[in-house]
């Protein structure tokens, strides 16, 4: 039984696409240099690859020599990442960072600075609020006020509350930031609602708060809402943007925003040990698989519509998703141990995470669902039930 409060799930219903008769090849095409029989990920954002796959894909795009090295992460093929993605991000400036936790801290910091608030309002469940090791209190003096525990989104109302109450306070401390996350790690991918987030958007521009976006799944998200990225970004004053999740580079991060917030973010990013020496090793491989992201992201996710409906067919399997959820799903598996059938699907070519204590296994839909058809995939999971 799945450990989730069923409550924050629908059982899937049989959405129908049409399957993909793709190869492996299709995604060593998409890739660049990637090994065809390479198995289908049914864990990770990205294309997981491995030390020899990443020389691999270093190798073919700099076989031209046309590629051109950074200088302490200024320059060269980090410029050229930058550029694209403010344009993708419809923001004046982006800055390359080695870390989206770096990213997250120097874009809350700014905002604080420059609208005189100290305290930031985010999400319970957040990244900010829970896995950076207090990075804002220690670092930069200040205070996280995390809404809405257990929930995905927060409302405006909440805010509003936790405005007037800081307002209140005998000693006046104001909010500097609301960060929002989308989507979700913590909540499994859930999406914060699109009209909310507007609304407190709105709100807090009106009262000279600074807006944040950790968008680290920004992409993954508007391919499963609709809504392109440059929507989502243009809700606020900063955006983060992983490049190691699903751009498949080895490390690394954008933030965007205006030229007034960073165009002197370089000194700071120094100051913080983030300037790498070269960072091209990870600009040009999230540039290199930038390109058609969205495409193939998009194929992988008609691939595992087609199998996710044919699972609800069989009665081994159940399939539970949240209703605001974007690639992350959980699977319950019966008539067979969970560990058994993931270590039969590994002789299959499907690599999945190990099964929860309960038994259930969280699936994630990414850009490797594209090499393989819905049917396919669907006879090897019914075959490893025995």
């Amino acid at each position: 039984m799945c450990d989730i409060d069923r409550r924050d799930f629908i059982r899937m219903g049989s959405v129908g696409a049409a399957g993909f008769g793709l190869t492996g090849a299709a995604v060593s095409s998409a890739a660049g240099v990637l090994e065809a029989d390479r198995p289908v990920f049914f864990h990770g954002d990205g294309l997981n690859l491995g030390p020899r796959e990443y020389a691999g894909v270093l190798s073919g795009i700099t076989a031209d020599g046309q590629l051109e090295e950074d200088y302490y992460s200024n320059g060269g093929a980090v410029e050229d990442l930058e550029k694209r993605m403010a344009d993708i991000l419809g923001k004046e400036r982006a800055v390359f960072l080695p870390t989206g936790t770096l990213a997250n801290h120097l874009a809350i910091r700014i905002l604080c600075e420059a609208n005189g608030g100290r305290r930031v309002v985010t999400q319970a469940e957040s990244h900010v609020a829970n896995d950076v090791g207090d990075d804002c209190e220690t670092l930069a003096g200040l205070r996280v006020i995390g809404l809405a525990p257990g929930e995905v989104d927060f409302t405006l109302e909440d805010v509003q509350a936790e405005h007037a109450r800081a307002n209140a306070s005998r000693v006046k401390v104001g909010i500097g930031t609301i960060s929002i996350e989308s989507p979700v790690r913590r909540k499994l991918g859930g999406v914060f609602d699109f009209e909310e987030m507007s609304r407190i958007s709105a709100w807090a521009e009106s009262e000279g708060i600074g807006r944040h976006l950790d968008g680290a799944r920004l992409f993954i998200g508007a391919a499963y809402t609709g809504i392109p990225v440059d929507r989502w970004a243009g809700l606020f004053d900063t955006v983060y943007v992983s490049l190691w999740k699903y751009f498949n580079a080895g490390s690394g991060a954008i933030l965007a925003g205006s030229s007034d917030l960073l165009d002197g973010l370089f000194h700071t990013r120094r100051m913080y040990g983030g300037s790498l020496i070269r960072g091209w090793v990870y600009a040009a491989v999230a540039l290199h698989f930038l390109d058609g992201f969205e495409d193939r992201l998009q194929r992988g996710i008609a691939v595992s519509e087609d199998l996710f409906s044919r699972l609800e067919r069989h009665p081994a399997f159940t399939l539970h998703r949240r209703p605001d959820s974007s690639n992350v799903f959980v699977l319950e598996v019966r008539g067979t141990d969970p560990a058994a059938f993931r270590d039969r699907l590994a002789t299959a070519g499907i690599s999945m995470r190990e099964p929860r204590d309960d038994g259930s296994i969280v699936v994630q839909v990414n850009e490797t669902w594209a090499s393989v058809a819905g049917e396919a995939l669907g006879r090897r999971m019914v075959a490893a039930l025995d």
